[in-house]
């Protein structure tokens, strides 16, 4: 009897959902785990073979757990608003929503076609309105709330007022805006509404904001820093500019120390963990007030410049002083003689990214301003530069330059013919690159000199803060998040202005759902596409924020809205949320290192500081699965074929260096083990229809490259292929057997026939050649025990490690053993079925009825338990070496005397044939490995 995996599956899948098998309640009587994978956006491609990588893991582990006694939640939705859909709505005018509802049932069919174990009656979608409802809902509490640093955690508005009323804010030791000023309550409490409103603007956690940004007018939005690459949109490859914008900002450098502390106690990778680190930057130093010097004083001339130094103890090494093009001050710094040279050099910054500006290491670029500061420490005169590689987002959006100490400073000194100042004596060969070091003694250093590193910062610092003109800080890279998106497809900020001023809605009034506009462009004003809302107000009478919410809003507290998705009255219940708690595993990209993984972290803070969740850390365990690459295919066009008119001639891979060739991409559906399907080749574009092959023995052979998986390269395998060809459970073994779940690794859809064998072979262990079936109610042999526990312990310990490829090769070695034992025991059987439910619960599913039990039951069983005793061999076949040369087997038990299997051996027929007649000299016995007659 074939097994027939079409019907095998459809009939479980359809068994799944009627009888919602995957359920899951709050059930206190079990132990608690949640298994979740980072939820998708649901684009018009669906998924290739590469998507379901970490799906799969994260479900084997689901429905280990299960057998294994826990209450697992293991829910999947959808993070579903996103550029792709405005793209094309923008293109063709169709709703977002429609193409978003349209691609997240391509998503459903395809997920619930490969066997995924979820608890659909739990599915969230982020721009569902019920949902966006309680993303706008906890900005709210982030706009009430401001950060206590006495308290180290966030407190209310409200409170924070309470205080100003009676000591004004001199007391108040809160993360603020650096420009603050101190007042008294006397001041607060004579302060107009508008006034007081502005100020605490200065505290809270959200807050519009007026900051340098990556604008990216090909998409007419505002990109984060990871979502652009080499000074492009990561998305359509679009330029991406530096400008100025109101943008409204999260302060996540409030939870910085937090967010660095936290990474101590969660089960992530040490290279993600890393990256964080270097992202939030804390950094120990002093911030250091230079007075500004300049010909032509304005009134808008900055008096000073503060600039943060993590090495204040090369202050009189300072040669140069660096700031960034974008600062508001540099119009008054720059001297008439200068502005046009400043000028040009700004507008060719503003086209340059972050990234791109801050990575840059071999070209020096900048432009004197004509302007001077002085050096507080020695009275010297440094002269101002602007140099895209300081960016006025970081710090102060200045930097001393200390070109001896400094290899970038160093290279800016050389470049601009500035003064290298050595400061410490242990410093080597300085004009020919910098040397950082902290060891020797200070030289050229006013009231350091003579003195060591740790005495001349500590006197540095110290004479900082006597004179008022500076002090010991602690910096960070991180900045304040931008939480603004100039486009129509994203959560509606619930804020109305008055008076230029932003409020709330009222919390009765959420969700404030997208209004309808008649196309899905910026206004011809330059306001994003909002403002075409007609009628769109507050009361009939205010503004509403025009800009709407990030990409990572909605994915930033969506694992507890699975915790209890229908609540109308809550974003999830306390009763939910306490039993549990947070993510025990957590599968996804490394991607999303500084952006997803650490808003969530940021805002997961934030609801405890509430006291609405009860764990800092929202995920304890993280697994970074790697990319699957795609196996590009390749036909090679003869050039002197190549022209409009001419009869393409393509040559296959073998004789290619016969010819001047062209590699092009082909589809690989229409290729197997690298042979084309000729016909299929010429269908697959019309040009091609007559295109004339040179074969190889009859066959055309394609070359092979790894590539990343892209519609581009034509190398996207699609799991419905597969899943048609070959089956769910094969694809599920095959893509767990390639290697790692970590690793990238290159998809081969060759070695998937291996797989599927596998389950056939499997099938054949229940049904013999005339399709009878044939497992027996008998006792098993301990051989066939043998087999069984060893693949258990082993399929164990591989899961609790998260080694998914070993328990595939395991499997494999157990079916094969026990097929040449031709083992057709129910007790053996039964227990490997259950062993193989994770990767294969198809299958599984049908062959835990065959074997009579009831239908469904196989997902609640109980892992089989691993018995020592039976891996324990009771005999021990002995190698019987005589002069040498192995001569006969003998088996003993294995706790026998070596004197009793002296006797033996010396008994047995054929050693005594060999003997003849003959006593030995001497039998040396080696428990368990080996037994040697001397003659």
């Amino acid at each position: 009897m074939e097994y027939n995996y079409r019907e095998v599956e459809q009939k479980w899948r359809q068994f799944w959902e009627s009888n919602e098998t995957f359920k899951t309640e709050i059930d206190t009587t079990k132990p608690k785990y949640y298994v979740l994978d980072m939820f998708p956006y649901p684009s018009g491609a669906g998924l290739h073979v590469g998507h379901p990588l970490g799906y799969i893991a994260s479900d084997i582990i689901a429905r280990y757990k299960r057998l294994k006694g826990f209450n697992v939640l293991h829910p999947m939705g959808f993070d579903s608003f996103g550029l792709p859909a405005e793209q094309y709505a923008i293109q063709t005018g169709q709703h977002p929503a429609i193409t978003t509802e349209e691609n997240i049932t391509t998503y459903i069919r395809q997920l619930k076609q490969i066997g995924f174990s979820y608890d659909w009656s739990r599915e969230v979608r982020t721009s569902d309105s019920k949902y966006y409802k309680w993303t706008q809902w906890i900005f709210m509490q982030l706009f009430n709330h401001y950060y206590d640093k006495d308290a180290n955690k966030a407190l209310k508005i409200a409170d924070l007022v309470e205080r100003f009323v009676t000591s004004g804010n001199k007391s108040v030791n809160a993360v603020c805006d650096e420009d603050t000023p101190i007042f008294t309550s006397e001041a607060w409490n004579s302060m107009s509404e508008f006034d007081q409103q502005s100020m605490l603007l200065k505290y809270r956690l959200t807050y519009p904001d007026e900051s340098v940004v990556n604008w990216c007018p090909g998409l007419g939005t505002v990109l984060a820093n990871d979502e652009v690459k080499d000074g492009v949109s990561e998305r359509g490859g679009f330029p991406v500019e530096q400008k100025k914008m109101k943008q409204w900002a999260m302060r996540i450098t409030a939870y910085a120390d937090r967010l660095i502390d936290g990474l101590n106690d969660v089960d992530w990778s040490d290279a993600l963990k890393e990256q964080q680190r270097n992202w939030i930057g804390r950094s120990t130093g002093a911030s250091v007030r230079f007075e500004v010097l300049t010909p032509n004083p304005q009134p808008l001339t900055p008096k000073n410049i503060e600039v943060f130094t993590t090495r204040v103890d090369t202050i009189y090494g300072v040669s140069f002083m660096v700031i960034a093009p974008e600062l508001e001050s540099v119009p008054f710094l720059t001297t008439p003689e200068q502005k046009e040279a400043v000028e040009e050099y700004i507008k060719w910054v503003a086209s340059r990214s972050e990234l791109d500006r801050m990575s840059e290491v071999k070209k020096v670029s900048g432009v004197f301003t004509g302007s001077y500061v002085i050096n507080p420490f020695n009275d010297e005169k440094v002269p101002i530069f602007l140099a895209d590689y300081v960016l006025a987002g970081y710090g102060t959006g200045a930097v001393m330059g200390v070109p001896s100490g400094d290899q970038r400073d160093w290279n800016f000194a050389t470049h601009f013919n500035l003064p290298i100042i050595p400061i410490l004596d242990a410093q080597k060969e300085i004009e020919t690159q910098a040397d950082n070091t902290k060891d020797g003694k200070y030289i050229n250093s006013g009231i350091i000199n003579g003195m060591e590193y740790k005495e001349a910062t500590k006197t540095l610092t110290t004479y900082l803060e006597e004179k008022g003109i500076g002090k010991g800080k602690i910096q960070y890279r991180l900045r304040n998040a931008v939480f603004s998106r100039q486009r129509y497809w994203g959560e509606p900020v619930p804020v109305y202005f008055k008076d230029g001023l932003p409020h709330l809605i009222e919390e009765s009034e959420l969700p404030l759902d997208l209004p309808v506009i008649d196309k899905y462009l910026p206004t011809e004003t330059g306001e994003p596409p909002l403002g075409r809302a007609e009628n769109w107000k507050y009361k009939g009478e205010y503004e509403y924020e025009l800009s709407t919410m990030p990409g990572w809003a909605g994915s930033s507290w969506y694992w507890y809205r699975y915790m209890d998705a229908q609540n109308e009255q809550e974003f999830a219940s306390q009763e939910s949320i306490n039993y549990w708690k947070a993510i025990d595993l957590y599968i996804g990209g490394s991607e999303h290192a500084t952006g997803h993984l650490l808003y969530s972290r940021f805002w997961n803070k934030f609801l405890k500081d509430l006291g609405l969740v009860p764990e800092e850390e929202f995920a304890k365990k993280l697994i970074n699965q790697g990319m699957i690459q795609g196996r590009s295919n390749f036909v090679y066009r003869v050039k002197e074929s190549e022209g409009q008119g001419k009869k393409p001639v393509f040559v296959s891979f073998g004789l290619k260096d016969k010819y001047e060739v062209t590699p092009l991409h082909v589809d690989v559906n229409i290729v197997s083990n690298e042979v084309l399907d000729i016909q299929a080749f010429k269908n697959w574009r019309s040009e091609y229809a007559d295109a004339e092959l040179i074969l190889e023995d009859g066959k055309y052979i394609c070359g092979v490259e790894v590539e990343k998986m892209s519609k581009r390269w034509y190398n996207v395998v699609n799991p419905d292929t597969l899943v048609d060809k070959v089956g769910a459970d094969t694809l599920r073994l095959y893509e767990m057997f390639l290697g790692p779940l970590e690793q990238a690794k290159p998809w081969n859809t060759n070695g998937i026939d291996g797989s599927f064998r596998f389950i056939k072979k499997v099938w054949r262990l229940f049904y013999d050649d005339q399709s009878n079936f044939k497992v027996k109610d008998e006792a098993p042999t301990p051989a066939e025990l043998k087999v069984l526990h060893t693949a258990i312990k082993k399929v164990e310990e591989d899961l609790e490690r998260y080694s998914f490829n070993t328990v595939v090769s395991t499997l494999m070695i157990c079916v094969n053993d026990l097929g040449s034992l031709k083992c057709s025991k129910k007790a053996i059987l039964q227990e490997l079925v259950i062993l193989m439910s994770p990767y294969t619960p198809h299958i599984a599913e049908e062959l835990w009825t065959l074997l009579g039990n009831e239908a469904g039951t196989i997902s609640y069983a109980s892992f089989p338990k691993f018995n020592p005793s039976y891996l324990v061999e009771a005999n021990f076949e002995y190698p019987i070496s005589i002069n040498g040369k192995v001569r006969a087997n003998i088996s003993f038990p294995t706790d026998a005397l070596p004197a009793d299997i002296e006797a033996g051996v010396l008994a047995n027929e054929i050693v005594q044939k060999w003997l003849e007649g003959k006593a030995p000299k001497k039998v040396i016995v080696v428990p368990k490995r080996i037994v040697n007659v001397v003659l």
